[in-house]
C-alpha cells in the first residue's frame, strides 16, 4: 500500500437522511497509526460519519478520502474492518469458524484464523460455539472478524457498549497492541471516560465537530480535568 500522512480526511462532507441534515460540512483529518476516538451523545451523527467512511452511506455533498483514495472504491475493500454496533458473529458456528468464513471472502489474509483468535485472546475458545460465549468474548470475537484479511483501517462503532469495566479495559488493550503494529483505529463511543484510552479525539455534536485533539490539549483548552466537563465547556464555546 502506498504510504500517506492522513487514514481519513472529510471536507464539508453533508449526509441528509429525508429531511433530516445528519452531518453539517464537516471536516476532520484522522492521521494513520493513531486510536482516533469518536466520542458525542446519542445522536450526534457517529454511526452515520462511519458509514460515509466505509461507503456504506449515500452523502449528499463533499468529499471523503480513505487511505489517500476515495471512500467506497473496491481498492478499499480489503484495507477497511468495520464492525457495527450489532456483533458481526454467527451463533450457529465455532469462533475458528467464524474466523474461517469472513476469510474465505477474502484474496489475501494477513494471518491465518488461529494466529487472529490468538491475537484477541481467544484462542482456548477456538471450538466453542459463538452462541454460549460470554458478552467479552463475543465482543471479541466480533473484533477478530474484522482482521481477516489486510485491514489497514479498523472502523468500530461502539464496541465496548454493555462490557464492564475490566472487560473495557482489556478491549482497550487490544486496541492500543493493533495500533502498535502501524493500523488506524476510529472508536466510536458516548462513555467520556473512555477518552483517555485514545490518542486523539473528535469530539461530535448534532453533527458538526465540535473540537479535535489530544485529551491533554482538550484540557488545556478548556481548563477542565473531567472529560464530561470538558465537553460541557466546548459546547458553551459554540
Amino acid at each position: 500500500m502506498r504510504f500517506v500522512s492522513f487514514a481519513i480526511q472529510c471536507r464539508r462532507l453533508n449526509v441528509k437522511r429525508g429531511s433530516n441534515h445528519i452531518l453539517h460540512d464537516l471536516d476532520l483529518d484522522i492521521p494513520q497509526g493513531v486510536i482516533m476516538g469518536l466520542l458525542g451523545p446519542s445522536g450526534s451523527g457517529k454511526t452515520t460519519l462511519m458509514r460515509s467512511i466505509v461507503g456504506l452511506q449515500r452523502i449528499e455533498s463533499g468529499e471523503i478520502s480513505v487511505l489517500g483514495r476515495p471512500a467506497a472504491g473496491k481498492a478499499l475493500r480489503h484495507e477497511i474492518g468495520y464492525s457495527t454496533q450489532s456483533a458481526s458473529v454467527y451463533s450457529d458456528l465455532t469462533c475458528i469458524q467464524n474466523i474461517e468464513f469472513f476469510a474465505a471472502l477474502y484474496q489475501k489474509n494477513e494471518k491465518s484464523p488461529a494466529q487472529i483468535l490468538e491475537e484477541v485472546d481467544l484462542s482456548r475458545n477456538a471450538h466453542q460455539m459463538a452462541s454460549s460465549l460470554s458478552g467479552g468474548e463475543r465482543a471479541r470475537l466480533a473484533l477478530a472478524t474484522t482482521l481477516v484479511g489486510s485491514p489497514q483501517l479498523l472502523i468500530l462503532d461502539e464496541p465496548t457498549v454493555g462490557l464492564d469495566p475490566v472487560l473495557r479495559l482489556q478491549l482497550w488493550r487490544l486496541f492500543n497492541s493493533l495500533a502498535e503494529q502501524g493500523k488506524t483505529l476510529l472508536v466510536s463511543s458516548h462513555v467520556m471516560d473512555e477518552a483517555d484510552s485514545c490518542h486523539q479525539l473528535i469530539l461530535l455534536r448534532n453533527g458538526e465537530v465540535l473540537a479535535q485533539g489530544t485529551p491533554a490539549e482538550l484540557r488545556t483548552r478548556t481548563g477542565e480535568s473531567r472529560m464530561d466537563d470538558v465537553f460541557i465547556s466546548l459546547i458553551g464555546e459554540q
